[in-house]
């Protein structure tokens, strides 16, 4: 992998992010951020602007989520995001397409150009897993998915079945299955946040909380989490 081809890929990454961000805030009046009435304000606009162009709005949102992911994104942004502008259900369906293709690609391009530094990086590191998703690489890589990936960052992730040179469609599917409960928890929480915003007079973080829409995905979160523990203690710390 030529410098020049490196400092490419970087420059563009970065390029994206300021983009976002400028999009993101170049709106924002920063002397109102203390003031809970602008965020009802910028909830009431968001909601007309989706509702008025959702098709149009999710293809941006499909397209932004895929080249970010690709990009090494972080995923969690994204679904809280997708959940505010497009529900639970909607948020969760078109985030779980998105960010599956995303890290598809991702995938694919880190086998292409970065494999070697990859498994020189990774490898020692993760060496207990890579027999383990060798004997069953949709199962182990989908019940990976399902557990939020044990605490593994989320770029990291998606560039690990470069290790045992997984199939890309054996990738996408157990991505895809895998990452509906999580993914459907945070857009969960992402659209109680919205109806948060839109019902409550004054912010109160105690109010916020024992708001059904956030304290039972929350909950939903933790019984997670403890699945999560108990998966990796049956399937990835035991691997004789």
């Amino acid at each position: 992998m030529s410098k020049n081809f490196k400092f490419f890929l970087g420059l563009t990454y970065l390029l994206i992010l300021f983009l976002f961000l400028y999009f993101i805030f170049s709106g924002v009046q920063i002397s109102r951020l203390g003031d809970f009435s602008y965020y009802k304000e910028l909830q009431s606009d968001l909601d007309i602007f989706v509702s008025a162009n959702t098709i149009i709005n999710l293809f941006y949102f499909f397209v932004f989520a895929i080249i970010w992911i690709s990009l090494l994104g972080f995923g969690s942004p994204l679904l809280i995001i997708s959940g505010i502008l497009f529900g639970q259900w909607l948020g969760t369906l078109i985030s779980v397409v998105s960010i599956s293709i995303g890290a598809l690609v991702l995938y694919t391009i880190g086998n292409f150009f970065f494999s070697n530094l990859v498994k020189k990086v990774l490898e020692k590191k993760f060496e207990k897993y890579i027999q383990l998703f060798q004997k069953n690489e949709f199962f182990y890589f989908f019940v990976y998915r399902f557990a939020g990936g044990l605490g593994v960052p989320f770029f990291l992730q998606n560039l690990l079945p470069i290790l045992f040179s997984m199939k890309k469609t054996n990738y996408f599917l157990a991505s895809f299955f895998g990452f509906i409960p999580i993914f459907f928890i945070t857009n969960t929480i992402g659209a109680g946040l919205n109806k948060y915003i839109e019902q409550a007079e004054n912010f109160s973080i105690i109010n916020l909380i024992l708001t059904p829409e956030i304290y039972i995905p929350i909950l939903m979160f933790v019984g997670l989490m403890i699945l999560s523990f108990i998966i990796k203690k049956k399937f990835f710390d035991d691997t004789n």
